[in-house]
């Protein structure tokens, strides 16, 4: 069908140091872009706002001992590129890893940037009224190339995550598609989480 034509989502998941993060934000503050909470208020945070939740999703899966509150960190990102009006979505994910048998009770984390590809155009014919999907690089090109932008400077600061966990009297390695910077694998290595499921880094 057309209409699933264009359907799904740019994305990059990756999870970098709230000081590599900083550096994204200075992109995305000469755009001027506004972060709104997910929240029926749509609260809008500034940088050091939007910073300050960073360091404290990042915190809680990097330090020793795993602290007693979970962190949440889901914005939804206004720009204006000129005449064009668009957005992404930033949320926290959690990648799953096989312990014991079963699903492991805690989650690696990494934050998911995505961008639409589809741009919905609503139609009318003889049937009635109904809507397709056209390309958003026809219909956003400057948001679409703002995209690629910051994904290619988080790419350039990181690498695949590569981890093992151990199953019987061997260690599997895990693949998850998520990149990570040199600085944060480091601080992950000596977390809780790395320590209570024995997991072994393979990025070298």
């Amino acid at each position: 069908m057309d209409r699933l034509k264009h359907s799904g989502f740019y994305k990059l998941k990756f999870f970098i140091t709230p000081e590599e993060f900083k550096s994204i934000l200075k992109l995305f503050e000469q755009k001027q872009a506004q972060f709104n909470l997910t929240n029926y208020a749509q609260t809008k945070h500034d940088q050091d706002q939007v910073l300050e939740a960073y360091k404290a999703f990042y915190q809680y899966f990097t330090m020793q001992e795993k602290p007693d509150y979970y962190p949440h960190f889901v914005y939804s990102v206004s720009l204006t590129n000129d005449n064009e009006s668009s957005g992404f979505f930033v949320r926290n994910e959690g990648i799953s890893f096989p312990y014991n048998q079963q699903w492991a009770d805690d989650e690696l984390p990494c934050l998911m940037l995505s961008f639409p590809k589809g741009f919905q155009i609503d139609i009318e014919d003889e049937k009635g009224k109904y809507y397709i999907y056209e390309d958003i690089r026809e219909h956003r090109p400057l948001t679409y190339a703002f995209f690629n932008e910051v994904a290619n400077d988080i790419k350039k600061m990181t690498k695949l995550l590569r981890f093992s966990v151990p199953v019987a009297d061997a260690l599997q390695e895990q693949k998850p598609s998520v990149r990570i910077s040199k600085d944060a694998l480091n601080d992950m290595c000596n977390s809780w989480i790395f320590k209570k499921y024995k997991l072994v880094i393979n990025n070298k």
